[in-house]
């Protein structure tokens, strides 16, 4: 889809755990191009304050806001010569500030149970010794995932799913992730 010279923007979707990061990294090592990572430009006023609220009066991703995460992007769209940029954004399009800026989504559709295990594994491989905050931060996060979090990630999969290019289902390994989203993306290639 790369129009005038300017990168096909991917972005690879899905929620926390879901392998975004490794996926975006291994594709911009294999097509020798940037990738920009969602987490690197947030911000503490990146989320609305009260995720539960903001939940129950229906989510509305476009309230999640990252203006350094978009001027990163339009300053790389518009001085970068390669064919692709890679992206994680957990909410494809269905950002307002994002949606125009995004030429593919891929959505990494995992198991809800494979993410929640990372998302523990990640919090546990920094425990050290008696490390008791690390603990309680797995503690803090399971209490808001049965609370809400995982509400959230179910409505916003869901969201990026009526509006994405490309669903990767199942308990995908990121080899076959990114051979799935290489071989699709060399397809849309030949067909314009």
């Amino acid at each position: 889809m790369q129009v005038n010279n300017t990168p096909t923007v991917v972005a690879i979707s899905g929620i926390s755990g879901a392998g975004k990061t490794s996926a975006g990294k291994l594709l911009a090592k294999q097509f020798d191009c940037p990738y920009l990572l969602f987490d690197d430009h947030t911000e503490p006023q990146t989320y609305p304050q009260d995720m539960k609220r903001w939940l129950n009066n229906g989510a509305n991703v476009s309230l999640i806001q990252t203006p350094k995460f978009v001027r990163a992007l339009q300053t790389l769209r518009a001085t970068n010569n390669n064919h692709y940029i890679f992206i994680e954004e957990p909410f494809g399009r269905e950002r307002d500030a994002m949606s125009l800026l995004i030429d593919y989504v891929v959505l990494l559709d995992q198991p809800l149970e494979l993410c929640l295990s990372r998302i523990i594994k990640r919090h546990t491989d920094n425990i050290t010794g008696n490390n008791s905050t690390s603990l309680r931060s797995i503690d803090s996060f399971l209490d808001k995932y049965h609370d809400h979090f995982r509400d959230i990630y179910i409505k916003t999969a869901l969201k990026v799913s009526r509006n994405c290019d490309l669903i990767i289902r199942g308990n995908v390994s990121i080899k076959d992730t990114n051979n799935t989203i290489i071989n699709w993306l060399k397809n849309q290639s030949s067909n314009p």
